[in-house]
């Protein structure tokens, strides 16, 4: 599960690393070769290569791709700084974006970003997700621009509703957690008279499901300015116990036993799960589901209003880039420029980067899921970026899901989970905020 959402975010899973140069290489004298570094599939460099080459095309340049595996990516990136040959351009994850700054390996882009003609018809999310005013993430200078932005949506089965008589749900008003779980109980039977359940209502992994429900129920994992772990709180308590819930006492999630022997994805593609997240990047593939299916938000907890995460990549220019301007442009041109675009998301690797875009490609494409706009309200209205892309270091994040699974076992209950979670993270983070002020 876990690859397969990082894929989504725009953190793409590869088959094999290669290198490849788009067009000869030109000496490291000449003004207009660029060096452009990326992680991507097969798909996804074919419509890069073909979008450079008009590039270069159209600005008397050269580009040299280089091309790594997803797990290669930031150990070779890392190793291009320390022997002071980064790219010129180069994709950067948004929870990076402190630490590059700092160190001076990305350049303030904002003057150019915001002159582009398409500035006001970019994502604000994706652009958002790369300002750093120095203190917070998502505030002041433009250090990259989007390569995507990934909504983490909330697909259901519809052939297993219509089968077990369930109406379907309301694409415009969520489930209440009380609905939702007395429609998963529905869902959830024993098809075959064994005395097991074969399929049931839901089946969500809680390392990428669990920010929905904390943060609809007015809950998150820290305070506004980061300076605070805030997982102990009673919405973030309820949140937890009513996720873990849903297995260890509901049954109507697959026990870590059933999991282990079929995971919850492998369930979903065969029809077992009524409910299951969907990010654009899982719509070719879903194409082949041996039913049908369709988009709703996610159910909501006290605030009555619905939640997810958003995962990006972002395109950065490098301080040291030779023509930082056209290096820029290049940046500009691979986030923005409508060919290059069409051909990442027909590669089925994205949404548009361009609203614009992006509203025509909803309303107009043939494939499922039908309500692709609840992808657009997502990335236009209550998506946010996952908690540990806003902060210096990931560590205190991570260190949430270290021990969870006794919970979801119900052997450990949430309120004493986060009890004593909480310290434990919030000596993380001041870490992270200490490093960040030293830079």
């Amino acid at each position: 599960m876990k690859s397969r959402v990082l894929a989504a975010a725009g953190i793409i899973a590869i088959a094999a690393a290669s290198i490849t140069g788009c067009s000869s290489a030109a000496s490291s004298s000449d003004s207009h070769a660029l060096t452009f570094m990326f992680r991507g599939n097969d798909a996804e460099k074919a419509a890069y290569t073909a979008a450079i080459k008009q590039f270069e095309k159209d600005n008397g340049a050269t580009v040299k791709i280089i091309m790594t595996t997803a797990d290669d990516y930031n150990t070779k990136l890392k190793a291009a700084i320390t022997g002071k040959k980064v790219p010129d351009v180069f994709y950067v994850d948004p929870g990076s974006v402190q630490s590059y700054v700092k160190s001076g390996i990305i350049r303030d882009i904002t003057k150019q970003v915001e002159a582009a003609p398409t500035y006001d018809d970019i994502w604000k999310y994706g652009i958002d997700s790369y300002r750093y005013d120095g203190k917070l993430v998502g505030k002041g200078a433009i250090y990259a621009v989007p390569k995507d932005v990934g909504p983490f949506s909330f697909g259901y089965n519809k052939t297993m509703f219509e089968k077990a008589g369930v109406p379907l749900p309301d694409k415009d008003k969520p489930y209440t957690w009380a609905e939702f779980l007395d429609v998963a109980k529905k869902l959830t039977q024993d098809t075959n008279g064994d005395g097991k359940p074969d399929q049931w209502g839901t089946g969500l992994n809680v390392t990428w499901n669990l920010q929905s429900f904390v943060w609809s129920n007015g809950g998150d994992w820290v305070n506004k300015d980061r300076t605070k772990v805030t997982v102990d709180t009673p919405e973030f308590t309820e949140a937890l116990q009513y996720f873990a819930d849903l297995s260890a006492k509901d049954g109507v999630t697959p026990s870590a036993t059933e999991a282990a022997s079929l995971d919850t994805y492998q369930r979903w593609m065969k029809g077992q799960i009524g409910f299951f997240p969907v990010g654009p990047w899982d719509v070719p593939t879903y194409e082949k589901l041996p039913f049908q299916w369709d988009l709703i938000p996610y159910p909501v907890g006290k605030t009555g209003k619905p939640a997810t995460w958003v995962g990006t990549l972002g395109i950065a220019v490098s301080e040291t880039a030779k023509n930082p301007d056209l290096a820029t442009k290049l940046a500009l041109y691979l986030s923005t420029d409508k060919t290059a675009q069409k051909s990442l998301v027909d590669a089925g690797v994205q949404i548009p980067n361009l609203k614009s875009a992006a509203t025509t490609w909803a309303s107009s494409s043939t494939l499922p899921p039908a309500n692709k706009q609840e992808f657009l309200k997502i990335v236009e209205d209550y998506g946010r970026p996952l908690p540990a892309n806003s902060t210096y270091s990931g560590e205190w994040y991570d260190e949430f899901w270290k021990n969870i699974q006794p919970v979801l076992d119900g052997k450990v209950t949430a309120a004493d989970y986060v009890k004593k979670e909480q310290p434990a993270m919030q000596k993380l983070l001041d870490k992270a905020n200490q490093d960040a002020k030293q830079g």
